[in-house]
């Protein structure tokens, strides 16, 4: 219809080389006439590559994760990527049916929040060659992954609250088995143990990440004969299943009860008290999980690289002095 050769027309569509201004407008009045798009599915199978990734991630309503999915997604934009995106729900059989389905789509990569038993997903994805980076969850070696310093955040959060003359410290902490629990609960254990604080065996709690499994774990806490002053919290349900847990026994943060943890989250400052959180970088986690995935992609036998972000302690009101 335009009354040019295939390759000019081809060149016109995908911007590969510079075409006379008079040949591109008879190229493109044809596309408008005719009402023609690309084939991407057709394009894919010529090239070996569907530009576009997948994200299975579990707890789509979870604040943290809903900031880190959307800085994925922008960084994906940026770098002409389109996201699949898939609720894990942290349960190994969708999470293995999962990262099936999306391997079996030809995505070109996956970026994935592993679950407490993530084994037969993760052999999967090595056995298969298929580039991948972890996220939050650093859980197996054999790939890329990319989290927050959670030792250095616990650390962080002792020593708040022991500079502050608290010694009997309770942890709330997440679902056991996960790669940032397990993190998190021997970071508590050697920020103790550093500044000569012995840990009671009860004064850690795990749950399910819910806010509901929080609050029973802070009634077990606040049960015990000689319950903590001041309570860590390992994610941001942790923390508001905690506050419910107290408004429902009747007590106030911080002068009954102190209160820090780990998850800085939007409205924090807005809580009564303003709460003292570890923020995690979201943005740049996701930022430099799509920039990890783009680099494996591009070389899937280079050297695996774990990376490791600062978190950063915002200090507010809700950890009493006792000195």
């Amino acid at each position: 219809m335009a009354g040019v050769s295939v390759s000019t027309a081809s060149h016109v569509v995908n911007g590969t080389r510079y075409v006379s201004p008079g040949k591109a407008k008879l190229v493109n009045d044809a596309i408008a006439a005719v009402g023609y798009f690309p084939n991407t599915l057709a394009r894919s199978l010529k090239l070996a590559s569907t530009s576009s990734v997948g994200l299975a991630i579990s707890a789509l309503s979870n604040p943290y994760f809903s900031d880190i999915i959307c800085a994925v997604e922008a960084e994906c934009a940026r770098l002409g990527l389109m996201v699949f995106l898939s609720d894990t729900q942290d349960d190994p059989e969708k999470e293995i049916a999962v990262i099936r389905a999306l391997h079996q789509r030809r995505v070109d990569g996956i970026i994935f929040a592993p679950s407490a038993a993530p084994g037969p997903a993760l052999d999967y994805l090595a056995e298969r060659g298929v580039p991948c980076v972890l996220i939050d969850r650093m859980a197996d070696p054999r790939f890329d992954q990319i989290g927050v310093d959670n030792f250095k955040a616990m650390q962080a959060l002792v020593h708040h609250v022991v500079s502050l003359g608290h010694r009997n410290i309770g942890f709330v902490a997440g679902q056991p088995g996960f790669a940032t629990t397990v993190e998190r609960i021997a970071g508590f254990h050697a920020a103790l143990q550093a500044v000569g604080i012995r840990v009671r065996p009860d004064a850690v709690v795990t749950g399910t990440a819910t806010t509901a499994s929080a609050a029973a774990a802070t009634y077990r806490l606040l049960s015990q004969a000689l319950p903590p002053s001041v309570i860590i919290t390992g994610n941001n349900l942790a923390t508001i299943g905690v506050m419910r847990a107290v408004r429902e026994l009747g007590l106030a943060v911080p002068d009954d009860l102190s209160l820090v943890g780990i998850d800085d989250f939007e409205w924090a400052d807005f809580f009564e008290p303003r709460l003292t959180l570890v923020e995690q970088p979201c943005n740049e986690l996701g930022r430099q999980a799509a920039a990890l995935l783009v680099e494996r992609i591009a070389s899937p036998n280079g050297i695996r690289r774990s990376v490791r972000l600062e978190p950063t302690l915002r200090l507010r009101a809700s950890c009493r002095s006792l000195v």
